[in-house]
Order: structure tokens, then C-alpha cells, then sequence
């Protein structure tokens, strides 16, 4: 039986929304599917109504559960046989980072991974499934941590993966029941990850615990915070535009591996735009940013006005300044 007779509205949403998300883009697209209900759900929805340039699934097996991740790449192998797969399997414990969590290097690993598919299959957009559940429990858990607008903002829709190649969200929108109605409907099974029931993790308590509770309250509140998401969105853009302008009057010809701004440029600009903006020269250098702090920005800031002659900050970056001049680098290229 295919989708078009099925009642869910399900796979019509996911479609338009991918289209719309899509743009101009050619090509093959890439599905991210890790077998659970949700990344099936988009590759069910798109399988009777591929987007033009067709699709290839990409699994990525992290090896994390043994036997069961690698019965999780093969369900995944045997799903819609049409379209072609790539699936691999990367040790994520081996490749986290000195001082990575374990739950940071598995995004690391998978979005590199899926950067590489991408290329490969000449692919400019890849597609996760990200639900109106997951934006729910991002945000929460953004708050829990102490977030700030950037951080209500919650999981994009729409943002660069690498060069050339889009990372688009089509089903934030459908929440996590309608994923599971639409898969009964149609007679498909998924793949359940244990892990998703382990307390000790902070989102995992958000999901069973919190946001049920939550729900006695507003039994809407997932569509509350997706709301709140695509607010906060439409205003950091506003702010966002007004920084990107502060930052290509104020910068100064880099020297090396050290970026220099114009303090005198900057010596209007509100404290909030100033945090901002560093963000913005952080996310464009590459710099580690897990353990930057709200305080620890404020002091950056707090160095371009003068307020402090410098500050070490972690990932071994260093911002100084000196007469007119910010200086914002490793601390190898900038000695105290």
C-alpha cells in the first residue's frame, strides 16, 4: 500500500516542507537514518515521493552497543533496497577528543561522516529527522544549562553542514506521536536504542521526565517551545545582521593566527553585541567553545572595553588588547 493511501498528513508535511527547505538545490540528496521511528519515518514519507535528484541513506554504525548497533545497520541495509546506501562503522569511543563526552564526539563523528557522504555522492544537502519533540527537549535542556537567546533559538532548520553542502531539518514540525501513528499505519517497524532510556543522561531525564511533566501543565508545550525557537530565530537574525556589520567595520588585517579588531570602532556597541560578535569569530575560526561559560563571554567582552587588559579562555585561545587594538588568539601567538 503506498503513502497516497494512507490518512496520515505526515508524509505531505515532510515533503513540502524538504521542498521548501531545498531552494534551488540539485542533485541527490542524503537521509540520515539511524533505524530508530523518527529517521525511519523519513525515508518511508520520501519513498513514494522522492525529491528530484533521488536519495541515498547514510547509517552510521557507532559501535556503542555491540551486537546491537550491528543489527541496527543491517535493518538499516534492508530498508527501502531502491535507493543506495553507505553504511560505516567508526569506534566512537576511540575517536572522542581529550576531554570530549562521549555524547559531543558521537555528533562530531556523525556530521563528519555525513559531510563525507555528501561529498562523495556530490550531494548539497543532507536531512536528519529531528522532531518537534527534539527542538522541545533542546531548548529545555539549553535553559537547564543557562542559554541565552542564541541558545533559545533551538535546532535549525536550515544551516551549513560544510562548503557547499546544507543541513536541513523537514520534519520539525511533526512531533513524536504523529511519527509513531504514521508508522503503525503504514504496517513499519523501527529499531528501539536502549540508551534513549538511561537516566544518567541529562537529555534522556528531560524526555521521560520533564517534559511529561511539563505536559500536565500545557499539554501543547512542545508546540509551545517551537514557538519560542522560531521566535527567538527571527530576532538573533535581526541581531545577527547588525554583527556581522559591527565586525566588518571593526576587524583589522589578521596577523597569522591572530584576528585584530579596532577598539575605537567598537566603542559604542552594546555589551550584548559585543558577546555576539564573538561568538561570530569563534564559530568562523574553529575555536573550542564547549567550556565558554555566560561569564566567561561577559569577560571577553568585558576586555574589549577596556574593562581588562586580558583573559585566558578555554581551548587555549587568549583575547588582549593594547592601546587601540583587540588581539584574539592562541596564547602561543600571543604571549602575556
Amino acid at each position: 500500500m503506498s503513502n497516497a493511501e494512507h490518512h496520515s498528513e505526515l508524509p505531505a508535511t515532510v515533503g513540502a516542507t524538504l521542498a521548501r527547505l531545498r531552494e534551488d538545490a540539485t542533485g541527490p540528496g542524503i537521509l540520515a537514518v539511524s533505524g530508530g521511528a523518527d529517521s525511519v519515518a523519513l525515508l518511508r514519507a520520501l519513498d513514494d515521493d522522492p525529491p528530484a535528484g533521488g536519495l541515498v541513506v547514510a547509517h552510521l554504525n557507532h559501535r556503542l552497543r555491540g551486537t546491537e548497533s550491528d543489527a541496527d545497520a543491517q535493518f538499516v541495509a534492508e530498508l527501502c533496497p531502491c535507493w543506495p546506501h553507505r553504511v560505516e562503522a567508526i569506534d566512537v569511543r576511540a575517536a572522542a577528543e581529550p576531554g570530549e563526552n562521549l555524547e559531543a564526539a558521537a555528533r562530531r563523528v556523525r556530521y563528519d561522516f555525513l559531510a563525507r557522504v555528501a561529498r562523495a555522492a556530490g550531494a548539497s544537502w543532507v536531512a536528519t529527522a529531528h522532531t518537534l519533540d527534539d527542538q522541545a527537549e533542546t531548548i529545555l535542556h539549553r535553559l537547564i544549562r543557562g542559554t541565552g537567546l542564541r541558545g533559545l533559538r533551538g535546532i535549525a532548520e536550515r544551516r551549513p553542514l560544510v562548503p557547499e553542502v546544507q543541513l536541513l531539518r523537514p520534519m520539525l514540525t511533526v512531533c513524536r506521536a504523529e511519527v509513531i501513528a504514521y508508522l503503525r499505519e503504514i504496517g513499519q517497524d523501527w529499531r528501539e536504542d536502549a540508551t534513549n532510556l538511561d537516566p544518567t543522561f541529562t537529555r534522556n531525564r528531560i524526555r521521560h521526565e520533564l517534559l511529561p511533566l511539563l505536559r500536565t501543565f500545557n499539554p501543547a508545550i512542545a508546540d509551545v517551545l517551537g514557538r519560542l525557537a522560531a521566535q527567538a530565530e527571527e530576532v538573533f537574525g535581526d541581531v545577527e545582521t547588525v554583527v556581522r556589520s559591527l565586525l566588518a567595520r571593526a576587524e583589522l588585517p589578521r596577523a597569522g593566527r591572530v584576528c585584530l579588531l579596532d577598539r575605537t570602532a567598537l566603542a559604542d556597541a552594546d555589551r550584548h553585541l559585543l558577546r555576539e560578535l564573538l561568538h561570530l569569530l569563534w564559530d568562523r575560526e574553529g575555536w573550542p567553545r564547549g567550556d565558554m561559560t555566560a561569564s566567561l563571554w561577559a569577560r571577553a567582552a568585558g576586555v574589549i572595553r577596556g574593562e581588562s587588559p586580558a583573559w585566558d579562555l578555554p581551548g587555549g585561545i587568549r583575547i588582549a588588547y593594547t592601546l587601540r587594538v583587540v588581539r584574539i588568539g592562541p596564547v602561543a601567538d600571543l604571549p602575556s
